[in-house]
């Protein structure tokens, strides 16, 4: 079969059955192999249906400029169909994103802006704000914003779906994916609902992301957004793609054992994947050996390629590095936690407390910085240095309530955080970093503790 231009190619990707590493679970496990798509990925294929929704609706217009930000496998997909169609293209992406992500996307013509990844999503530095702001600057551009634009959604709904209920012959029974823009997950998951309204469905996310505590208490929490190095999925925004009426439940699942099981997959079953698909297996073995029956038969999405990984999940020393093989360079903030003889966590001032109480605290268990909480909320932070200038200067500040001089929340970290990465996160304005145990309870992490730790 000929085809007219390389986009007519997306989509009906195999099904593949897991073999070794899906031994001694039953039931059946198969992926569905997104990565045959011509710019191997998955995001291929809302690409092509953004556009071609957009140039129907009159908003993308002959010459025009798709302006786009991304992790890199929807900026690959949109590169392609501008590329057939006669497009430019400008990609916003946050610095944690792999180089051969960026290398790929000028290969294939499209211009590159990397933006800081740990500002807030409204931050004009911030890789939504930038590419806004490039849409709003350039005459005859389109910004698809896959977040919110259904026509994401609707491309699985009307290709995955289908594809994989064609696939199994209507016997599937469980759907797993990663849940990033929401369309993969909610727009498959949606279509395979309505053919059978049993099957159960379920969302990876990853520790850093809001969704999975979203999803099961309704409450958008702050708290849970940390760094993380996974890259395309788990969000510290809600993008209206997200359905959470079609996701049954969320495993949340590390960096470490994502990027471990890419490796997996690719030894073991020889599908070499992106670091997303070893997230979308783990979490989806785990929820496997619990819940899944000899009949069942469960379906997970392998969203992209490992090209896209050679230089982070493929190479042996950067996994060191951040200890995600044996032989570890540097410790983390698990190692820092564990390590400690006083077990209690963490000492916290209220904010409606008076100064002077915070500052008697303080000295009576010996620290210099404390958090400050609304309730269960960690809402600010105190630091000895900034209250002695400010007391200084108003000695009258000790009658003042906590929350009226406190400095900006401390930044919370996944507890797989090695030391470098600390290390970096802490300056002038953020001299301590928070971290959630197994438990659910908070710990500080100061300067002192990683020079310790580096020591040791």
């Amino acid at each position: 079969m000929i085809y007219n231009s390389i986009v007519e190619t997306i989509g009906n990707t195999p099904m593949v059955r897991l073999n070794r590493m899906s031994k001694g679970i039953p039931g059946t496990i198969l992926v569905k192999v997104e990565y045959f798509n011509p710019g191997n990925s998955t995001k291929d294929r809302m690409a092509i249906k953004m556009i071609e929704d957009a140039e129907k609706a009159g908003v993308l217009k002959p010459g025009g400029t798709i302006i786009e930000g991304t992790s890199g496998n929807t900026g690959m997909g949109l590169a392609l169909a501008a590329v057939a169609k006669g497009y430019h293209c400008i990609f916003t992406m946050a610095d944690k994103q792999s180089q051969e992500k960026i290398n790929i996307l000028k290969a294939v013509g499209a211009e590159v802006v990397v933006c800081p990844t740990n500002v807030e999503p409204d931050d004009p530095r911030s890789y939504y704000s930038v590419a806004r702001k490039l849409n709003k600057e350039i005459p005859n551009s389109y910004y698809p914003n896959q977040y919110d634009n259904p026509s994401n959604a609707a491309a699985h709904y009307e290709t995955t779906g289908p594809e994989i209920w064609k696939q199994t012959g209507g016997r599937i029974t469980h759907y797993a994916a990663t849940v990033g823009t929401g369309g993969s997950m909610c727009g498959t998951a949606r279509y395979l609902k309505e053919q059978n309204p049993k099957l159960v469905t379920v969302g990876i996310d990853t520790y850093g992301s809001v969704f999975k505590k979203y999803k099961e208490t309704g409450i958008f929490d702050r708290n849970e957004i940390y760094p993380y190095l996974t890259e395309g999925f788990g969000e510290d925004i809600l993008p209206k793609n997200v359905d959470f009426d079609v996701i049954d439940q969320f495993i949340k699942v590390t960096d470490k054992d994502g990027a471990i099981a890419a490796r997996r997959l690719s030894r073991e079953e020889g599908l070499f994947v992106g670091w997303s698909s070893g997230s979308a297996i783990h979490g989806a073995l785990e929820y496997a050996r619990v819940n899944l029956k000899k009949d069942d038969l469960m379906v997970v999405l392998l969203p992209d390629h490992g090209t896209r990984y050679l230089n982070k999940v493929y190479n042996d020393n950067w996994m060191k590095d951040h200890g995600f093989l044996e032989e570890r360079t540097f410790a983390s903030a698990r190692d820092i936690i564990s390590r400690r003889k006083d077990k209690n966590g963490l000492f916290t001032v209220d904010r409606n407390a008076l100064i002077g109480e915070a500052i008697r605290i303080m000295n009576q268990q010996g620290v210099d910085q404390v958090p400050v909480v609304d309730k269960e909320e960690f809402v600010g932070s105190i630091a000895s240095a900034n209250l002695l200038e400010k007391i200084i200067s108003d000695p009258k500040a000790t009658e003042s309530k906590v929350g009226d001089l406190m400095d900006k929340p401390m930044q919370f970290v996944a507890q797989g955080t090695t030391l470098d990465v600390l290390s970096s996160m802490l300056n002038k304005s953020n001299r301590a970093l928070l971290v959630r145990d197994d438990q659910d309870r908070v710990h500080i992490i100061t300067q002192h503790d990683i020079l310790k730790a580096m020591m040791n």
